[in-house]
């Protein structure tokens, strides 16, 4: 990991950055500390730590990495290690791991403390095809008479928390979540966050709150409830009404990058982030890119994709977005993105919430 000095926000940015942070309040989920209730979900080929180490300067809580393969780990593949990368800088992180053998899990946790997590998070969550056929991700739920030994099995290897994120059930006929939280109680989990939806649902329909609010109101272990989440209005009302400890926002902060910040900015404040501001995210995230890797091809590919998230909402976004797919050269797209946001003047985001993004899978 080359660390090198990045670009300081502008005056304006920052101040709207600290005074917003301000007004967090930290929370401990069994012994894992966090500077608010508010934590990035982990997404496939998003959560490496440039956006991770990004999140937590706009506002968020704590990360939690993308999903990485136990047998990546153990093999010793190189672009698996180096999913594992943790920024000097970041504060709360955890890494998440998968895996259907409870026996190479344990061993490509103990792999994973080399990067200093806060915490190892298992995938139980994920309803992609090729992760559940193998019978890891979501298929971990569809057996409870197994999970007592694969949550003991890692637990034993690690001497940070371990925490799991799952669904409500495999699907609608077996709602499950209720009985693995008390399994994951008995063998020493620490909090458990769970996606609203089963895994036949993927990320189609509309997260089950109703249900997530029973279980966060009759749970021994923390709660964290994710889905749904994708405006700070939103966000704001859950912080308010929510039996739940913590919340997890995965789709919502990759178009509304500040969705963090927003959720603490009160009624009637007149605190706008403006497409400048944008630019600004979007060149340090550019840089922490640079840290990652230095293969020009991945890194235009990776900003490819969270420019035009950026753009969601503004004027011309389609435009703009058709621009960047079209540019072949990273340093260009880089400016296009520039011309482009500071173009914009003031002018404010309009995203509905309702609208369908991103329904086959993150990433």
């Amino acid at each position: 990991m080359n660390i090198t000095q990045v670009t300081p926000f502008s005056k304006g940015l920052q101040e709207k950055i600290d005074l917003l942070s301000k007004r967090r309040e930290s929370i401990k989920l069994g012994s894992v500390s966090f500077d608010s209730p508010l934590l990035l979900a982990p997404m496939s080929n998003i959560c490496a730590f440039p956006f991770r180490l990004l999140m937590e300067e706009l506002g968020c809580g704590g990360t939690v990495s993308e999903l990485i393969s136990c047998h990546g780990i153990n093999y010793g593949n190189e672009k698996t290690i180096r999913m594992l990368s943790i920024h000097p800088d970041e504060k709360n992180i955890g890494i998440q791991l998968f895996g259907e053998d409870a026996e190479s899990m344990a061993k490509a946790a103990k792999v994973a403390l080399e990067s200093r997590p806060k915490f190892i998070d298992i995938n139980m969550g994920c309803p992609v095809r090729k992760v559940v056929s193998k019978g890891s991700g979501s298929a971990l739920m569809k057996d409870t008479s197994k999970l007592g030994n694969f949550f003991g099995t890692i637990k034993k290897a690690i001497d940070v928390p371990l925490t799991i994120k799952i669904r409500t059930g495999w699907d609608d006929d077996s709602i499950n979540a209720n009985e693995i939280i008390h399994i994951a109680k008995e063998e020493g989990v620490e909090f458990v966050a769970i996606h609203g939806r089963t895994r036949t649902q993927q990320y189609k329909g509309k997260a089950n709150w109703e249900l997530l609010e029973e279980l966060a109101s009759t749970s021994p272990l923390p709660i964290i409830g994710n889905g749904d989440l994708h405006s700070a209005s939103l966000v704001k009302k859950r912080m308010r009404n929510s039996k739940c400890d913590a919340f997890m926002l995965a789709r919502g902060p990759l178009r509304d990058p500040f969705i963090f910040l927003e959720s603490y900015i009160e009624e009637g404040e007149n605190i706008n982030f403006t497409p400048s501001d944008y630019w600004e995210i979007t060149n340090r995230l550019f840089e922490y890119n640079q840290m990652y890797t230095d293969r020009e091809r991945t890194l235009l590919v990776m900003m490819r994709k969270h420019m035009v998230w950026f753009a969601a909402g503004l004027s011309n976004a389609a435009n703009f977005r058709n621009m960047i797919f079209k540019c072949p050269d990273l340093g260009e797209s880089m400016n296009i993105a520039k011309d482009y946001f500071l173009s914009l003047d003031t002018a404010c985001k309009q995203i509905n919430p309702d609208e369908a993004f991103m329904t086959s899978g993150h990433g």
